[in-house]
């Protein structure tokens, strides 16, 4: 028997331990103290501190967990160790049986047993929202023929190629959100999916996606689309109403976008229909449309693409 949660015991704990461990030393705790809220030997937290971050990641990516998501639930599972260990071990085992129900697992599990090519157990097993995610994915993928049919369609598509988004449910992390790996990119001049949409697969639309979705919660779409002057007076006669940012280059790894985004969030009120990055050093224009669903946001992304054709 080669069950996936020996995984968790030898590669994924470790990972997110170190990166606790770090989080609690910036915060300025003791490695005595660290040692004692992690339930571990301080030589081991001597070693979390002195490793660098970047390996654990490596490993978490390997299930599936964006750096961003990683850090985020680093910090999540601190605040829980500094209250009382079970906040911390209840935190994990949502963390972990959320990955498996996912199949974030499956491929690194499959890579040490190949024989479980087929094995779908963990899915069957811990996601409860399958069906959500199943409808999310058929959704996506109709969303996607939609923009494949377009003649129009290949004008408005950015130099960084085009993706859709869709959230599931409570989305709070881009695992929750489906997309198309690889993105949508030209093919002989015609808009063509790289590989079918999956939970998990863009990270950047994902969290321009999750930020909207704080202040407006009826949004559950977005895909970008090519910003230029021509575009900004189809927007003026659509009558969608913009919201501006430009991106810039800054000391954060946090996406620039999402940066600017974040901050024109926290001095603005009301609602916006679409978001134009107006770029900036590195960053290329880009037009972000939401919608309540999938099938809406192509849908409007076609109109938009019709009216950018007409001369």
């Amino acid at each position: 028997m080669q069950p996936p949660d020996e995984l968790m015991v030898a590669e994924f704990l470790p990972a997110m331990r170190q990166l606790v461990a770090r989080e609690l030393s910036r915060q300025g705790f003791s490695q005595s103290k660290i040692s004692s809220m992690l339930h571990v030997t301080q030589p081991s937290v001597s070693l979390y501190l002195r490793a660098h971050d970047e390996r654990s990641i490596s490993t978490l990516l390997a299930f599936s967990l964006a750096e961003g998501d990683a850090l985020s639930y680093a910090s999540l599972l601190a605040e829980d160790a500094k209250r009382n260990a079970a906040d911390a071990v209840g935190t994990m085992c949502t963390l972990w049986t959320g990955l498996l129900g996912k199949g974030a697992v499956c491929a690194r599990h499959r890579s040490i047993y190949p024989e479980l090519a087929d094995c779908d157990v963990c899915m069957k097993i811990y996601r409860k929202d399958a069906s959500a995610f199943s409808d999310a994915v058929s959704q996506v993928a109709e969303a996607v023929r939609l923009l494949e049919s377009s003649k129009d369609f290949s004008a408005v598509m950015p130099e960084v190629s085009v993706n859709i988004a869709l959230a599931v449910g409570d989305a709070r992390s881009p695992s929750d959100v489906v997309a198309v790996p690889g993105r949508i990119v030209k093919v002989w001049g015609r808009p063509k999916a790289s590989l079918p949409p999956e939970p998990g697969a863009s990270t950047h639309l994902s969290e321009v996606l999750l930020l909207v979705m704080r202040s407006r919660p009826a949004i559950r779409a977005c895909i970008n689309l090519r910003y230029d002057a021509r575009m900004g007076r189809v927007l003026t006669r659509s009558g969608l109403k913009p919201l501006f940012v430009r991106s810039s280059p800054g000391s954060s790894s946090e996406d620039r976008t999402v940066r600017a985004l974040r901050g024109r969030l926290s001095a603005v009120s009301g609602d916006f229909d679409v978001l134009v990055d107006l770029g900036g050093r590195g960053v290329e224009p880009n037009l972000y449309v939401f919608a309540g669903d999938a099938i809406s946001v192509a849908k409007l992304a076609l109109e938009l693409a019709r009216s950018h054709s007409i001369r």
